[in-house]
């Protein structure tokens, strides 16, 4: 249940009804202070609660029962658009575009640093990398573990970018402790133990939709972090799994004003995992603009044809700035648009 307050409502008012609200109920209440409203959040068991008798209290504007299995990702206990900031000051969400670019493995040094430097000079704020890397194939490059999250702290002290990257289980947590923000990736969006000991942390956490999942599925796994007291969610649009085999999944689009609609969170598309061909990647990045996304996360590679995991979807450092100068300017032209 949610009870939106009238903007008069003083602190006082505030905290008395939500002691009464506690006591007599024995419910847990949230509260979330906007602009324009304060919106309480009730947790637990609501049938007993008359709302005749709350809405005819002087401080309540509104009430309305949730019935959705998510609370604290639900836009209707949070209407203002949740802002994650990282620690150099970098905002997602805020309105503005943010772009993760990056090779879908480190590799060494080298490549990482020239990366790295490559993607900031066409604008990319934050640099992606994967170090442990889960494949289809136990034969397959797996990345090279902690080596390759130091790798990537150095090319972080070269070029200042903040750092994304896959943690793969919990036993990991302290590894990822000097990471920016912690990816769980599509294989462990339903990694429960995982989202739980991740809400025990602070760090900003980029949560991959799985290959099957449902949006709600998504938003409950959310849930889980959320629950566990860290706030700091990415939704991550990465596509699904379908009949269609031409791309490798398919990239749904429609989740992202699906999820603006149904949740506060940040939404980020990942043009390159929902295609799997860096021909579509630009358009792909293109329309998820368009529908509202808050960023992109983009695999880019110095050397494709030699990448050792998912050369074929990764563009190449001259193939990103060109998209990125696209999508960039897509952004400018929306925004302009909007202050009309």
């Amino acid at each position: 249940m949610i009870i939106v307050l009238k903007p008069e409502c003083t602190k006082e008012q505030l905290q008395s009804f939500k002691d009464q609200l506690t006591s007599d109920y024995g419910v847990k209440v949230n509260i979330w202070e906007g602009v324009h409203s304060t919106v309480l959040g009730l947790i637990g068991d609501t049938t007993a609660i008359d709302i005749d008798y709350i809405k005819a209290q002087d401080i309540v504007d509104e009430v309305r029962r949730v019935q959705e299995p998510y609370k604290k990702a639900n836009r209707k206990f949070h209407p203002e658009n949740t802002v994650i900031e990282l620690s150099n000051g970098l905002k997602i969400g805020d309105g503005s575009l943010t772009i993760m670019a990056g090779p879908c493995s480190v590799e060494s040094s080298e490549q990482i640093c020239e990366i790295a430097r490559d993607v900031k000079a066409s604008g990319a704020q934050i640099l992606r990398g994967g170090a442990f890397k889960p494949r289809t194939s136990p034969y397959a490059f797996q990345g090279l573990k902690a080596e390759g999250l130091d790798l990537l702290k150095e090319a972080r002290k070269e070029t200042g970018l903040p750092i994304v990257t896959e943690i793969m289980r919990v036993s990991h947590i302290d590894m990822f402790e000097n990471v920016d923000i912690i990816q769980v990736g599509a294989r462990n969006m339903q990694n429960f133990e995982l989202l739980k000991e991740l809400g025990k942390t602070k760090k900003p956490i980029l949560l991959k939709r799985g290959l099957s999942s449902t949006i709600e599925e998504l938003l409950m796994s959310a849930e889980y972090i959320m629950a566990g007291g860290n706030d700091n969610v990415i939704l991550c649009e990465r596509g699904i799994r379908t009949f269609e085999t031409y791309t490798r999944n398919t990239l749904d689009l429609s989740a992202v004003p699906v999820l603006k609609s149904l949740s506060h969170l940040p939404v980020v598309v990942d043009p390159s995992h929902g295609t799997g061909k860096s021909s579509l990647v630009e358009s792909m990045s293109m329309a998820a603009v368009a529908a509202g996304a808050d960023g992109l996360i983009i695999e880019v590679h110095n050397n494709p044809k030699k990448a050792l995991s998912d050369g074929a979807q990764s563009l190449t450092p001259k193939q990103f700035d060109h998209v990125a100068k696209s999508v960039f300017g897509l952004k400018n032209y929306l925004n302009s648009q909007a202050n009309k």
